[in-house]
């Protein structure tokens, strides 16, 4: 099994089922347009950004406060040849305690440095995970304090 995929790591003060809430509210953190449901263990949603994007996802292990697990069913990505290079990846949010912090990992299981949309898509995840998404995980918190 290979173990190169696509993987980034946050560390937050905030709580584990503050990080899990901040994932499962994807549309607050993903831009683009959102279709369907994530928030539960079974959900299907689709996502699009623009004419270049349209992925859809079926959430396929969601334990609170730990682990979320997306299962990529279909994908085209109209920037590259194999438009499919998502479809049957895995998308992970690994959420672990560490004394008064928490850590996100992230990884796209599947997302591989020799496919052709490694560069593009591990380029948009880094800015996504460690942008929009912790800020929703960081300023969500701070806007209840």
């Amino acid at each position: 099994m290979r173990d190169d995929s696509y993987s980034t790591t946050l560390t937050v003060d905030q709580n584990p089922m503050e990080v899990f809430a901040a994932i499962n509210n994807v549309r607050a953190w993903w831009m683009g347009d959102i279709t369907g449901e994530s928030g539960r263990l079974g959900d299907t949603f689709t996502y699009r950004y623009e004419t270049m994007h349209r992925s859809t996802q079926k959430v396929i292990e969601f334990v609170p406060g730990r682990k979320v697990v997306w299962h990529v069913v279909d994908a085209e990505l109209n920037f590259i040849k194999d438009k499919t290079e998502w479809t049957g990846t895995d998308i992970v949010f690994e959420i672990t305690q560490l004394d008064d912090k928490t850590e996100l990992r992230f990884t796209h299981v599947g997302l591989l440095p020799d496919l052709e949309c490694f560069g593009d898509c591990s380029h948009a995840w880094g800015s996504i995970i460690t942008g929009s998404l912790r800020e929703l995980i960081v300023g969500a918190v701070a806007q209840t304090a």
